[in-house]
């Protein structure tokens, strides 16, 4: 490596750090390294479909993929300290990076707020081995049972939650048709502890999304706080939901990389940033990590990874870098097949025309990470089916060569 090139390390393999290293990247004057704990690009908001029989590429792409032939050296690892005075960052397997800037967009973690069994009898879509866990469990309970769940709980009404539970209901139906059950009423309960659903959205559009939700069977508990969790029950307000199949969408912290290094922690449990994503000089921290407005979309990941990455080429070309100014995300939020909610501005929208301007944003999420020619067909695959059930992947190959 030239001793001229500016070493930059991007620990997570997010939207943010994905983005700024492809910006990066093509500037020959910087040397990029990204840390990732996976070996995939996971596009978070459509694990949900991976979980309810949608294929994996739609919800992950290969790094080897988005950064063929680019300059980026990648580093299967966890990073676990940095050194500020000597510029080192330390990893898990005892690598030394040596930064001279460092972007950290490391993401959130799971809090399950110690609630008793939670962890231990409760399912996920936080991550891509989560959503496979709970396609499997879905399949192997109805084939085990020979029969639905009586209740499938989803706690969190999030978007995630939300978006879960509007497709539980029909993937369900479909799983108990392939195993003989014949047309089955499926239960699904979405349990939320704040007055409404969707409570950072107006009210009009939870109202809205509540009842979509209720078109579709889908009961809706507010005011509801989880108490605890066993093998065959969730306890809210006192009282028992009969459940095999509890889905935790509810709780999110930040990574805990930051306590443990030290860093300045707000009092919204988000790092402390400057006017240039800074928590310090030199050391930048994007997305959902920041203390910024909007942290928590995928959208504002990206735009600041394009942010940060802009600044670092301008002053670069020894210009001044340009003050950071939070972008209003565009909100879409799915509930249902065919069915999703829009607040763009004060503009809202609601049903299929909102649902095809989430695919619209699929694809341009697409395109932000690989060409075009790769986009497309990844787009074009959401309607595509992976199971790993025998009998569902039987019935599937029936359907499609009928």
């Amino acid at each position: 490596m030239s001793q001229n090139k500016h070493r930059i390390v991007i620990i997570g393999s997010g939207f943010a750090g994905v983005k700024a290293a492809l910006e990066l990247c093509e500037d020959p004057r910087f040397h990029v390294t990204l840390i990732s704990t996976t070996t995939d690009f996971r596009i978070y908001g459509a694990l949900y479909k991976t979980a309810t029989g949608g294929t994996r590429k739609i919800s992950s792409i290969a790094l080897s993929h988005i950064f063929k032939d680019k300059p980026v050296h990648i580093l299967h690892d966890k990073a676990t300290k940095i050194d500020r005075q000597k510029k080192i960052i330390h990893t898990e397997i005892n690598h030394t990076l040596h930064y001279d800037a460092a972007i950290i967009a490391v993401g959130v973690v799971t809090n399950y707020f110690n609630i008793k069994g939670l962890k231990e009898y409760s399912y996920g879509i936080k991550s891509l081995e989560e959503a496979e866990e709970l396609k499997q469990h879905l399949h192997a309970q109805i084939a085990a049972d020979h029969k639905p769940d009586l209740n499938y709980v989803v706690v969190g009404g999030g978007p995630t939650g939300v978006e879960l539970a509007g497709v539980l209901p029909s993937y369900i139906r479909e799983i108990a048709k392939h195993h003989g059950l014949g047309d089955r009423k499926i239960h699904v309960d979405l349990v939320e502890a704040a007055p409404r659903i969707l409570p950072r959205m107006p009210k009009d559009i939870s109202r809205t999304v509540t009842n979509q939700l209720k078109k579709q069977g889908i009961k809706v508990y507010t005011k509801t706080c989880v108490q605890a969790q066993t093998v065959d029950a969730l306890m809210v307000n006192n009282k028992p939901i009969r459940s095999h199949t509890v889905i935790w969408t509810a709780g999110m912290s930040n990574n805990p990389f930051f306590d443990e290094n030290n860093f300045q922690i707000s009092s919204t449990r988000k790092v402390r940033v400057d006017q240039f994503l800074q928590a310090e000089p030199g050391i930048y921290v994007l997305g959902d990590n920041a203390d910024t407005p909007y942290s928590g979309m995928a959208q504002t990941a990206l735009y600041d990874g394009h942010f940060v990455a802009k600044n670092m080429i301008r002053m670069a070309d020894n210009k001044d870098p340009k003050p950071y100014k939070a972008k209003k995300p565009i909100y879409v939020m799915p509930a249902g097949p065919h069915w999703a909610a829009v607040l763009w501005g004060n503009i809202r929208i609601y049903g299929r025309s909102g649902w095809w301007l989430r695919r619209l944003a699929d694809l341009i999420a697409y395109h932000d990470y690989e060409p075009f020619r790769s986009a497309l067909p990844r787009f074009l695959a959401e309607e595509e089916h992976e199971e790993t059930c025998p009998v569902c992947i039987d019935n599937n190959s029936k359907k499609i060569n009928a």
